[in-house]
């Protein structure tokens, strides 16, 4: 039985940069992977923060040179299209990152995970894990289409929404608030080139739905509808369908798609925001996707993946290095992630009220609150006291905006 130090579930982007994190500091990894790369995956939109990670494992030059837009931050726009405001990642407290990347999924991982194979990490790809069982010493994982099993010290479950070890431990906590379903595909212009200046994601706020514009190389859209579970059963339509009547209903997005084809299928996802109890146990850690699930809006969920890989990866780290300290080591990465996680929650969660678009749409420059939540979008949680009151502001407007409806012009979505 091969064994190795850490056993890696998944390799996306959390995965692979866990992988990579653990190769740099000269441990044995094996990433388990059920797929064959390049393969497809949703969730183009990148963050500022992220930059940080992938600087760290040397990673970045490559992501440059791949010919991704370079994204200076997003837009949210009001249906009717009465109202707009664009926030810019340059205009957070003093970002080292200004910027981040529109991506193409197939090309942003599969570069991620031969970096992680090329720093050592033995990569399997089209191998399933169907079994995991803990040991006093380790864990034992057992794989579909594998020869013998495969030993590890510590385990990484970076499976995404499949949420392996979740599920099985019944970790899992669906939000009822957030109970969603989302359509989207991919538009093209044929020869025609997005404008690199005006690579902005685009978020356009209907009353029952709200829409993602978001522009990848060689004039092609990525454009989904996310709205209510119970509004999509409503429509008793196919997901096809209901994506071509959300655009036809709303001149501001339908704008998009004039002399465009659609090159994929309609793709439609159900009741897919959750937390999880635990982000770890003895033996095991939770990281990406598997370790919990916002919303599509903010571009937070591909952050979070790069962001909880990296500290899953230091975590472990420091459990093999440390086995007696393993417990504290793991306590900081989870309140370092549940961290990021509730303040995306919060963001996602005011998001679907109309007082929160009103004022975020009416930006008022007090207590360097726009500053403050540039930075918060951008993949900065708030640290100081000066941030933490700055955002602790901003929702109080939204509050009082949805008890009066007398701070700022109120809209008609």
């Amino acid at each position: 039985m091969r064994r190795f130090d850490v056993a890696v579930i998944g390799g996306g982007p959390a995965g692979s940069v866990a992988g990579s994190v653990l190769a740099g500091h000269g441990r044995s990894v094996v990433i388990l992977e059920k797929e064959k790369f390049p393969r497809f995956q949703v969730g183009e939109s990148t963050i500022p923060a992220s930059l940080e990670t992938l600087h760290r494992i040397g990673v970045k030059e490559k992501i440059d040179q791949a010919g991704f837009l370079i994204k200076h931050g997003g837009e949210i726009v009001s249906a009717c299209g009465s109202a707009r405001a664009k926030f810019l990642f340059k205009n957070g407290l003093n970002p080292r990152w200004k910027s981040a990347y529109q991506i193409d999924r197939m090309t942003f991982d599969d570069i991620l995970l031969k970096h992680a194979q090329g720093l050592g990490c033995d990569v399997q790809e089209g191998t399933a894990v169907e079994s995991v069982d803990f040991t006093p010493s380790g864990v034992v994982l057992r794989c579909k289409n594998a020869g013998e099993a495969l030993e590890a010290a510590y385990v990484i479950d970076c499976s995404g929404r499949t949420s392996f070890l979740a599920n099985r431990f019944g970790l899992k906590q669906p939000f009822p608030h957030l109970k969603k379903f989302c359509v989207y595909s991919y538009f093209e212009r044929a020869g025609h080139s997005n404008d690199p200046n005006d690579a902005f994601t685009r978020m356009i706020r209907a009353k029952d739905c709200w829409f993602w514009v978001i522009p990848i190389a060689e004039g092609r859209l990525s454009i989904g509808a996310v709205m209510d579970l119970d509004t999509f059963r409503a429509m008793k339509s196919s997901p096809e369908q209901v994506l071509a009547r959300c655009i036809e209903e709303q001149p501001e997005v339908r704008q998009w798609v004039e002399n465009t084809t659609r090159y994929l299928p309609v793709y439609a996802t159900a009741d897919f925001s959750y937390a999880v109890k635990r982000l770890f146990g003895d033996r095991w850690v939770l990281a990406g996707d598997a370790a919990g699930f916002i919303d599509p809006v903010f571009s937070s969920g591909i952050y979070i993946a790069i962001y909880s890989g990296e500290k899953a990866g230091d975590a472990v780290n420091s459990a093999l290095a440390d086995p007696a300290g393993r417990t504290n080591a793991f306590r900081r990465y989870e309140r370092a992630v549940q961290k990021r996680f509730r303040s995306y929650l919060k963001l996602s969660s005011a998001w679907y009220t109309k007082e929160f678009i009103e004022i975020f749409l009416h930006p008022r420059e007090v207590l360097n609150v726009v500053a403050i939540v540039n930075s918060v979008l951008g993949g900065n949680p708030p640290r100081t006291f000066q941030e933490k009151f700055g955002m602790s502001f901003f929702y109080l407007l939204v509050y009082l905006q949805g008890r009066t409806g007398k701070l700022v012009p109120q809209l008609g979505l």
